[in-house]
């Protein structure tokens, strides 16, 4: 590892310990030519994955993309930070697991919405109307009917 201070191309790691899950690790490193020290982070490499948008466009999966839905969705309803980041951590495990190199919008949107409908129902609804793009009120109020019946 390069010292970004002085450019050595050498040094000791004086301390590891796994970050976010163990999903990267963080490594103190002190530079064995100027004695300055620093951290690193080492993390698995993603894959890159497209997302194919309803005009067959298409650009980089994006977490941040999933969790500003997601957090429109659950605004002022009582859904917890944890329960937001719950659902775009399994979107995006789900996303990267399929091992494929793109993925719909339509597949990614219904994975979110599936996760939505069993935490928070208004949730769903907020995300499925602009998701589906409900055109009036009585497509809206024909989903609201479909959700309680499969409730009883």
């Amino acid at each position: 590892m390069k010292c970004p201070v002085c450019g050595f191309e050498d040094c000791k790691v004086l301390d590891s310990r796994p970050v976010n899950g163990g999903a990267s690790i963080r490594r103190k490193r002190e530079c064995i030519q100027c004695g300055k020290r620093f951290t690193t982070y080492e993390t698995i490499e993603k894959p890159t994955i497209l997302v194919v948008k309803k005009d067959q466009s298409r650009e980089l999966f994006d977490e941040n993309k999933v969790r500003s839905g997601i957090l429109a969705a659950c605004h002022k309803r009582p859904v917890s930070a944890a329960d937001i980041e719950s659902i775009v951590n399994k979107v995006s495990q789900a996303v990267y697991n399929s091992m494929q190199e793109e993925v719909t919008t339509r597949k990614i949107g219904e994975m979110i919405m599936e996760e939505l409908r069993q935490l928070d129902e208004v949730a769903y609804i907020r995300f499925a109307s602009v998701y589906r793009q409900f055109a009036d009120l009585s497509t809206f109020l024909a989903e609201m009917t479909k959700m309680k019946e499969e409730t009883k």
